[in-house]
């Protein structure tokens, strides 16, 4: 890591208002620096998304609740694959890959998009994303800026989290976060109906959202007030219709 990079850097996220080494605000410089629309933030754990610390605009946020829902894309595969991920034509890539998250993303505006790992020693704690509404790579400066913004923030993250209980995310931290807690309560409540574990519920979760075009978060809200259920073999029943294990698409 370039000291004099680093240095730049951390001017720009001091700013002129004093020490706010915040994570929105580094999401924010990261713009500015690799000439991009959007950036933001994704916690990884256990192999998959957690949900969105921060993001900058609408379309980062967008793009952070399709990764979500589907389980593909680049800040995940960044996080996967621990190794920058660009795909700087994701309307016409030069190889095809996310299958579900490209035609969403290019829908809503995305040309372009970056994600970076975000890590400390070997242990990956999510991935800074960057999108743009044009496409084209970025320049090595960007690329390197980026890099260096992703170690910061896995710094900011660790500086932040020491002072939290164990088990509970810190304040700054949880503050303007979407950890869509209720998707986390669904699979739970889809593992038992369905008899399976947890994770595999949550895929199972997944793929209804993605095969009904409904966002994840609202197919676990529908599990949670109990108006969706899962059967034994995975089917939902539609609300207000029969579940197809012949139950009344409701827990008793």
């Amino acid at each position: 890591m370039s000291a004099e990079r680093r240095r730049r850097l951390l001017g720009r996220l001091l700013g002129a208002d004093g020490p706010l080494l915040g994570i929105e605000r580094l999401c924010h410089v990261c713009v500015d620096t690799t000439g991009s629309d959007g950036a933001s933030i994704m916690l990884f754990h256990d192999g998959a998304s957690r949900g969105s610390l921060c993001a900058t605009d609408g379309l980062g946020a967008l793009l952070e609740e399709v990764q979500f829902t589907l389980g593909e894309g680049p800040g995940i595969d960044a996080c996967r694959d621990d190794r920058p991920v660009a795909e700087p034509d994701l309307a016409a890539p030069a190889a095809p890959r996310w299958i579900a998250f490209t035609p969403s993303a290019v829908a809503a505006g995305a040309r372009a998009v970056f994600g970076f790992p975000i890590r400390v020693g070997g242990v990956v704690l999510g991935a800074l994303q960057v999108s743009r509404d044009r496409r084209g790579p970025l320049t090595d400066d960007q690329h390197a800026d980026a890099l260096v913004l992703a170690d910061m923030a896995a710094e900011i993250m660790l500086l932040l989290q020491a002072g939290a209980s164990p088990g509970e995310l810190a304040v700054e931290l949880e503050q303007g976060a979407n950890l869509h807690a209720v998707v986390h309560q669904a699979s739970g409540m889809a593992s038992v109906q369905m008899g399976v574990s947890v994770d595999h519920a949550l895929v199972r979760l997944r793929a209804h959202a993605f095969r009904t075009s409904i966002p994840l978060v609202d197919i676990a809200r529908r599990v949670v007030e109990r108006t969706l259920r899962f059967s034994p073999d995975g089917e939902a029943a539609p609300d207000g219709e029969a579940a197809p294990d012949g139950g009344n698409g409701a827990d008793p």
